[in-house]
């Protein structure tokens, strides 16, 4: 699709320097995948708890995180409609099996068929529709606290071009993304704000829209998209997002397509996203990210002017394999840094 190619080089420099900014902060996280398993775990449970109500909310459901949380743990909750219970278990369990296995879920369009027919597997309303193309026109339409459409924001693709336009814009984000002319964050970025244009199932695109984004950045390295909901930037700037949506789409399909205004909104979130999980790692959350042994290693370490592996695994009585891990994380957390080679090696804190 040379028209999304074309998008992508009529962008400003300064969506450049968001990226670049993005991605020393993606460098920095690098350690995080290395940390306590009970600690990244229980954060990944928060964020799954906040993405569902996050992402339901700004389709107009009305559960708060914590009617998300008793859902989840199986409480009886009577005040709520089926259809708000059933979008958020959907959205729930299709979110943790994306952060469970992005390394094996090939893209293509019969994965987004495939997980749209998950995320809405247990609504009822869906079931002639679930996992196939919309079959009746549909639009985008922005709504108020209250979940009542207030606008039409644009109309969308008509139904007979969906499958076609589909198929294109997949197979352009496959070999966008392999090919790598342009950032993957560009190509991603297209891609959603393509995919809501046009919005190719009769519902469900919104919510769809989010796990694919969370699935592509997972897929191309943004490892803390588990630990930080995306989602629930998204909701707290809903306004913009409608707003810039708005301003790309309209342009579309034209002589001058501009996909700025969204691809700075997009990036924006994102940026703000990595320096959220940055901030898991500063020095009043890292204590409580680095597992019993870790912490013993790391707080050795903070004590003395500096060590050998050795020395800590004595001082510490941790084994010398477990303190060489240990030592590795918190090199890639920049917490520490290494002296000298082979024998004479030494850590000091940074």
């Amino acid at each position: 699709m040379n028209r999304l190619n074309t998008r992508i080089k009529k962008l400003p420099y300064s969506i450049l320097d968001l990226i670049n900014k993005i991605d020393e902060l993606k460098g920095q996280w690098v350690g995080g995948a290395k940390l306590n398993p009970q600690a990244l775990g229980r954060l990944k449970h928060s964020t799954l708890i906040t993405s569902t109500g996050a992402s339901t909310r700004i389709e107009g459901a009305q559960l708060s995180d914590e009617d998300v949380e008793k859902l989840m743990r199986g409480l009886s909750m009577q005040k709520f409609a089926d259809r708000d219970k059933q979008e958020a278990k959907g959205y729930y369990e299709l979110l943790e099996n994306v952060f469970a296995a992005w390394q094996k879920i090939p893209f293509s369009e019969s994965t987004i068929k495939h997980l749209h027919r998950e995320l809405l597997k247990y609504v009822k309303k869906d079931d002639t529709h679930r996992g196939e193309y919309k079959k009746m026109e549909n639009k985008v339409v922005m709504l108020d606290e209250a979940g009542k459409p207030t606008a039409t924001l644009f109309e969308t693709t008509p139904t007979y071009l969906t499958p076609k336009e589909m198929l294109e814009l997949s197979e352009w984000t496959r070999d966008a993304l392999a090919i790598r002319e342009f950032h993957p964050l560009l190509v991603i970025g297209n891609f959603i704000v393509e995919f809501l244009n046009i919005h190719p199932f009769q519902d469900g695109n919104g919510r769809l829209s989010r796990i694919l984004t969370n699935l592509l950045l997972l897929q191309h390295g943004y490892t803390y998209m588990p630990y930080v909901s995306h989602e629930k930037l998204i909701e707290d700037n809903k306004a913009d997002y409608y707003v810039v949506l708005r301003r790309s789409q309209k342009t579309f399909k034209t002589d001058s397509e501009n996909v700025s205004p969204w691809m700075e909104f997009f990036l924006n979130i994102l940026l703000s996203q990595s320096k959220l999980a940055i901030e898991l790692l500063s020095q009043e959350n890292i204590e409580r990210l680095l597992s019993p042994k870790q912490l013993a290693v790391w707080q050795y370490v903070e004590g003395v002017i500096e060590a050998t592996p050795g020395k800590i695994s004595k001082a510490t009585k941790v084994a010398r394999p477990t303190v060489s891990q240990a030592l590795d994380a918190l090199l890639r957390l920049k917490k520490v840094e290494r002296i000298g080679q082979g024998r004479t090696t030494r850590y000091r804190k940074i």
